[in-house]
């Protein structure tokens, strides 16, 4: 019998893609003889590769990859020429039909600094927009000094116009869906939580860390109280108790100066491009995926549970053998008791199917909660190297290395990829002129791609793993029929921030902190 070898998926999905059969049967251990292939195989290979490559063209491609890009120029609207961030560019490419991905950036208008988020959904999308809509008010009015937060009640209490507190950058074709039953309902609950900030008359500079923790645990504990009440026939897609069935990562960071916190719950990840004085770029992850390949998280589910559920609280690598992600929004079935999810099943059987009812209950949940929503925060002091910040969903990470991340977008940033001089190269002239076409051509796709992140999102999909773009693999790659693109990719959701190097080379002193706060 064959012996198999260990494989890497994503590679052997990618060579089975490229329908390059002689490569991927040396990449899994088997030998091919040539000729030997059943013509039937071969045949039926070409003939999809070709009907494939014909269902879109070139400029169908670029309106893929561009209808959901975002560019911000921060200096260019508010005038802040001392801000950390020259500006910042998002781009959401969908596998699912709708998408389960969301991503928020706004500047925070009460207090100094930006936000910026990307919330990875699962079990459906409508927990991971409520979340993008909500998050940044909370940890808002959680970073607002306790004057603020009593002007803010006291205007509200009088019906006099509130200051605003952030301002969102969103993409035009972004709009609040959420109708007005759900927006009152979650200003009330955000009303809710200034009130007992109030309450609690600390007037003390609000600690950043501290408020980020604070606002992840009150959203989701908002989240599932309000899935517990009931707001009437509410059957929408943002029904209080869709949402909180459904779930979403987060990863989230706060930029003031030199001074920026990640907060992460899950395994989108947060990464910078340091550029050193050599030229050489290397990429530093400052942010821990949350699932089974993270022992420091197995170790902490272990520990929350007795020790007869140490074999099913993770089984094949998943949360009782169900969820990857470890830590996430929403998710109730992972959180309540057995008592309380029949409650609320027996109060809204008119919003549930049978199979709903069904898939509420995992087998093996005896001591929940399983899934927390506590956020691990990461502190790093930004330094003039640090060229920019990398916040993306794992449909990316599935799909590039973080130094290829790192390497693509600084090659494209700088232009060095199609600008090194030819000088030194023994090469014939119709070598030379292949070359100069070559170059000319990449020149134009970095031109062409002028938000950074459209251009990572060409290369995680077509990228040759030589820094150029596989056109023929990019075809088959959008191609794919909707049923079978989840198979190959997940959503992915980009953001690239640009630092500012000029105002962090005045104010930073050079030295490199990353401490794990929580």
């Amino acid at each position: 019998m064959h012996k198999w070898k260990s494989v890497n998926p994503h590679r052997l999905r990618q060579l089975f893609l490229r329908c390059d059969l002689n490569r991927l049967c040396r990449f899994i251990g088997l030998s091919v003889c040539k000729g030997v292939c059943h013509p039937s195989i071969t045949q039926n290979r070409k003939y999809r590769a070709d009907s494939q490559t014909n269902q879109i063209s070139f400029p169908q491609i670029n309106h893929l990859f561009k209808c959901n890009e975002y560019s911000y120029k921060v200096n260019g609207y508010e005038g802040r020429s001392n801000s950390p961030v020259l500006g910042f560019d998002s781009n959401l490419l969908p596998s699912n039909s709708p998408p389960e991905d969301r991503w928020s950036a706004v500047t925070c208008l009460q207090s100094r600094g930006m936000l910026f988020g990307v919330f990875d959904g699962h079990g459906g999308y409508a927990c991971a927009q409520a979340v993008s809509e909500r998050l940044f008010y909370y940890i808002a009015v959680s970073l607002l000094p306790l004057k603020t937060l009593v002007d803010i009640e006291d205007a509200v209490e009088k019906d006099r116009p509130v200051i605003p507190i952030l301002q969102w950058h969103k993409h035009p074709s972004d709009h609040p869906s959420i109708g007005s039953n759900a927006g009152k309902r979650y200003f009330s609950s955000l009303r809710s939580y200034w009130q007992e900030l109030i309450d609690l008359g600390e007037d003390e500079d609000r600690d950043i860390q501290d408020a980020l923790v604070k606002a992840f645990r009150r959203l989701d504990n908002d989240i599932s109280l309000e899935a517990q009440a009931d707001f009437g026939e509410d059957f929408s897609c943002y029904a209080p108790l869709r949402v909180a069935l459904s779930g979403c990562t987060a990863c989230i960071a706060h930029l003031d100066g030199t001074h920026l916190h990640v907060a992460n719950l899950g395994d989108s990840r947060a990464m910078i491009g340091v550029q050193e004085n050599n030229g050489m770029w290397s990429a530093l992850t400052i942010s821990n995926d949350h699932n089974a390949k993270n022992p420091m998280e197995v170790r902490r589910l272990h520990s929350e549970h007795p020790r007869s559920e140490k074999a099913t609280v993770v089984r094949h690598d998943r949360l009782l053998g169900l969820l990857t992600p470890f830590r996430a929004f929403g998710n109730i079935k992972f959180k309540w008791s057995s008592e309380l999810l029949m409650h609320v099943c027996e109060r809204r059987q008119e919003m549930l199917s049978g199979n709903d009812i069904a898939s509420m209950f995992p087998p093996e949940a005896h001591t929940p909660p399983y899934l927390t929503a506590e956020p691990e925060v990461t502190y790093h002091r930004v330094r003039p190297q640090d060229k920019f910040l990398v916040l993306a969903t794992d449909g990316l990470w599935e799909l590039m290395h973080r130094q290829n991340v790192v390497q693509v977008l600084g090659e494209h940033l700088t232009g060095i990829h199609w600008q090194k001089p030819v000088s030194g190269l023994s090469l014939t002239l119709g070598q030379m002129q292949t070359l100069l076409a070559e170059r000319k051509t990449r020149a134009l796709s970095a031109l062409e791609d002028a938000n950074s992140a459209t251009h990572l999102l060409r290369h995680a999909l077509g990228g040759d793993g030589f820094g150029t773009v596989d056109t023929e693999y990019l075809f088959r790659m959008l191609n794919l029929p909707q049923d079978l693109v989840r198979m190959y990719r997940d959503d992915i959701t980009v953001t690239v921030i640009h630092l500012n190097q000029p105002v962090l080379e005045g104010n930073c002193n050079g030295s490199k902190t990353i401490v794990n706060l929580i």
